[in-house]
């Protein structure tokens, strides 16, 4: 007989631990949950090597959350990335690290399969068809209790446990099972679907019954907050009130009330800001510009290969702009930066293809002996290559069709350290929400974004400055440090059943 969608009891033992549960395992009274720990595997003399076989993975997750690992009593479970492989827990730095084990039919079904095949499409607004297979719902119900069992094992009474995004949505439910007296925060990286999108999942259910079991649920916009309160009152009956959710237990009793707010995240503006204003980056940045013939103009698009984020679309407008004249090579360039994603995933492998071919139709029509249209870069780069690329862009492009914030946005304003660029900005990314003076525009209006894109680079140096000004201090003061203490914060916080 095939188990209901919300039995997560038969990895517990009769008393409430996780099966396999230790009584000398370390005990931890914080400790975070992702896909991934915050370390990546690295061999002798490799940037970031120091000495241990291991190096910090960068981006902002991990910049916010590091330091709170030696402030508290604190660990970080997670997968350490090689599949069929057995880690013990160990400590890098100054944080303690609890790797949960994945074979490589886990990574297939579980990550591959249901998180980016089935979840990140669906909760995408459907950009590319999202697939439902059964036994890849298996797998994502197994290993989110694999990441619930390893928790369970080693957070101490009343600890605080974060669990990160949309691959571990079942983990709190399972969490408040096992251990009641845990408080639990969940955090939604990417947007979370409409209802009328979300009814398509045949597990809706569970999911939001997973969810549920976080005293506190956060996500980049409001929007998408609203759209899961009102996921749970339509899949399951709950009672919502405000940004609360009744949760109730098998007897109809209110077990515990799960809030649901937007907790938008940032970049470590620190780290950007002293990176623009070293000498060694500014003149990086200004050999850029030389290699590529010293154009008035530089477009930048930086974006991972992945079909949500208007890569296409961008190269169309673009495109066009040559074809009409009023862009022409030599005057403008475009940069488009399209790190690596998902490649053994079908719908990214002909992404690969079709951006590639319009980037070679494109350079092979408008290429001069001189000068490129499209420089196209399919690489990862360094943080400090990356400041450098926007100190020399004039003009950033960011078309997302679905983003639930795009840091590139952030972190190209945080480097325009002299108040000078502009930043075309899809309506559709989270940062639109907080960047308000950016370019805002539909990347599904292929003549709007054009325009858009023309007064990005006609702008005067005195409407840039005032748009970049009021930018760069909105991000300033919501910092990756400001977005982790206010969400820590409202987890702490006393909850006052609003009953109006």
């Amino acid at each position: 007989m095939q188990r209901p969608d919300h039995d997560y009891s038969d990895t517990m033992t009769e008393n409430g631990a996780a099966s396999g549960e230790h009584s000398d395992a370390a005990k931890y009274d914080f400790m975070v949950v992702s896909n991934r720990l915050p370390v990546d595997r690295c061999a002798a003399g490799e940037p970031g090597d120091d000495g241990s076989g291991w190096r910090r993975s960068p981006g902002g997750l991990v910049t916010a959350l590091a330091p709170m690992m030696t402030k508290t009593d604190g660990a970080w479970v997670g997968w350490h990335g090689a599949p069929d492989e057995t880690v013990e827990p160990f400590s890098h730095g100054s944080m303690d690290l609890v790797p949960v084990q994945l074979s490589t039919d886990d990574v297939e079904l579980y990550y591959e399969g249901f998180s980016n095949a089935t979840l990140w499409p669906l909760y995408h607004d459907v950009i590319a068809p999202p697939e439902f297979h059964r036994t890849w719902w298996e797998a994502y119900r197994s290993v989110n209790r694999r990441f619930a069992d390893a928790v369970v094992r080693h957070a101490d009474h009343g600890a605080t446990v974060w669990v990160q995004d949309y691959q571990l949505q079942l983990v709190p439910r399972m969490l408040r099972e096992a251990r009641p007296d845990l408080r639990i925060g969940f955090f939604n990286h990417i947007p979370f679907p409409p209802p009328e999108i979300f009814a398509q999942l045949p597990w809706r259910h569970a999911i939001i019954d997973g969810l549920l079991g976080a005293d506190l649920v956060g996500f980049q916009r409001s929007s998408d907050a609203g759209n899961f309160m009102r996921s749970a009152r339509r899949f399951l009956g709950a009672s919502v009130k405000q940004q609360q959710v009744h949760v109730k237990g098998a007897n109809g009793d209110i077990t515990h009330i799960a809030r649901a707010q937007a907790f938008p995240i940032s970049i470590d503006v620190q780290q950007i800001s002293e990176l623009a204003r070293k000498p060694e980056i500014i003149e990086r940045a200004r050999q850029i510009r030389q290699d590529l013939g010293n154009p008035k103009t530089i477009l930048l698009g930086v974006d991972r290969l992945d079909y949500t984020k208007g890569i296409r679309h961008r190269l169309k407008a673009y495109e066009e702009l040559l074809n009409e004249g009023k862009l022409k090579v030599g005057d403008a360039t475009l940069i488009q930066v399209a790190s690596p994603s998902r490649e053994r995933v079908e719908q990214y492998r002909l992404l690969r293809e079709e951006v590639e071919g319009t980037v070679g139709h494109i350079n092979g029509t408008y290429d001069t002996i001189q000068n490129t249209a499209v420089r196209y870069l399919h690489h990862s780069y360094p943080i400090e290559e990356m400041v450098a690329l926007y100190l020399a862009a004039d003009v950033m492009l960011v078309t997302a069709l679905r983003d639930g914030m795009n840091l590139v946005a952030k972190e190209y304003v945080t480097a325009r350290t002299n108040n000078d660029g502009a930043l075309v900005l899809s309506e559709f990314a989270g940062a639109a929400d907080q960047l308000k003076q950016a370019l805002l525009m539909n990347p599904h209006d292929i003549d709007g974004l054009k325009d858009t894109v023309m007064r990005a680079v006609r702008m005067s140096a005195k409407e840039s400055a005032r748009r970049m000004r009021s930018m760069r201090k909105q991000i300033l003061d919501h910092d990756v440090d400001y977005w982790s203490a206010e969400f820590l914060h409202a987890l702490n916080e006393k909850v006052v059943r609003d009953d109006s």
